[in-house]
């Protein structure tokens, strides 16, 4: 049986150039629609659970269109609020070899960014909920969006709904130390932390011992800030993900999970050719909540989480468009990519 997920966050108009040709080339753009919290509701969607997005959009076609794409995966859209004047906007070039892939912003004065909290009943959105998670990026749009994410949190505690947080540091839209005034105030309704060691620094403040630049993402550099934080803000779990940056088009990638007693270390996957790798950490973290709403263990869970964001790599536009037996399968150790006839 499925369960209640809520997301909150922006979902904005992602222009892409076709393939891997530069902005300077492109004469058009391929049209999707995509965001953190908005990725996260599709994948759990997609794992059968009643996944609800919350954001604000502008009452036009382009604001139904943002709404559209979500329905199209099975998002509940019950309580996105709407008006305001525009969908936020961004551009992406895809990188390819030592040539990484470029986002440019345009998204200043999107509805969400601008919408109050009269939009929203988060006590009717949290009713009945098992989840709600949301992402360091929603703060960092505006400092109304930061008290929608304050208020969210506050209802999801008065409903007993587990909360979790990807960290999803952005330094085109704040400084470290913005950040870490309001995102450490947050944590304290925070049940499951999920980042990478950039996000844990820039957002909490906390540097593991590893040589990330350098690709060594050396585990055990890790486990000292895991239970750092795990004691300084109270998580169940502590959850990174490990990328290893060969280059745009080839990645290692694994993940640890803490959970207050031990560690777990998931096995490595060798993504090569990536396709897309916009909105992996998001299918990782739907991935992640999937696990621990359904699986026996963390560990259990952490490898559904992996798998998934590798399978995630593989796939155009922001969304992970993959079923529970997919991900499953490569979990259960199928990485062959034969076909399945």
């Amino acid at each position: 049986m499925g369960k209640k997920v809520v997301t909150l966050g922006e979902i904005m108009l992602r222009l892409s150039t076709p393939g891997n040709t530069r902005f300077v080339q492109s004469d058009s753009f391929d049209v999707v629609y995509g965001g953190g919290e908005a990725n996260v509701a599709v994948s759990c969607a997609n794992y059968g659970h009643d996944a609800y997005f919350v954001t604000k959009l502008p009452k036009h076609e382009i604001g139904q269109s943002a709404v559209n794409a979500l329905r199209k995966y099975g998002v509940k859209t019950d309580f996105i609020a709407r008006g305001g004047d525009r969908v936020g906007i961004y551009y992406l070039e895809t990188g390819a070899s030592m040539r990484p892939s470029k986002v440019i912003y345009d998204r200043a004065h999107s509805a969400i960014a601008e919408a109050d909290a009269a939009d929203f009943d988060f006590d009717a959105i949290m009713e009945g909920a098992d989840w709600f998670h949301w992402s360091g990026i929603t703060p960092a749009i505006s400092d109304k969006a930061a008290e929608l994410t304050k208020l969210a949190c506050e209802a999801a505690k008065r409903h007993g709904v587990t909360v979790s947080v990807d960290l999803n540091f952005r330094k085109k839209l704040w400084t470290k130390e913005k950040a870490q005034s309001i995102m450490k105030p947050l944590m304290q309704y925070v049940d499951v932390c999920i980042g990478n060691e950039e996000d844990a620094e820039l957002c909490l403040g906390f540097k593991p011992d590893a040589d990330v630049e350098g690709g060594k993402t050396d585990a055990e550099g890790y486990k000292g800030i895991f239970k750092a934080m795990a004691k300084e803000f109270g998580f169940k779990y502590v959850i990174s993900t490990l990328r290893e940056s060969f280059s745009a088009s080839h990645n290692g990638w694994k993940a640890m999970i803490y959970n207050g007693e031990e560690f777990y270390e998931s096995k490595r996957y060798d993504i090569n050719p990536i396709i897309d790798r916009v909105g992996g950490g998001d299918s990782f973290s739907g991935g992640i909540i999937h696990g621990l709403l359904t699986k026996p263990n963390q560990g259990a869970a952490l490898e559904f989480a992996v798998a998934a964001s590798a399978l995630k790599h593989t796939i155009n536009g922001d969304f992970n468009l993959v079923s529970v037996e997919e991900v499953e399968s490569l979990a259960g150790g199928d990485a062959s990519g034969r076909v399945q006839r």
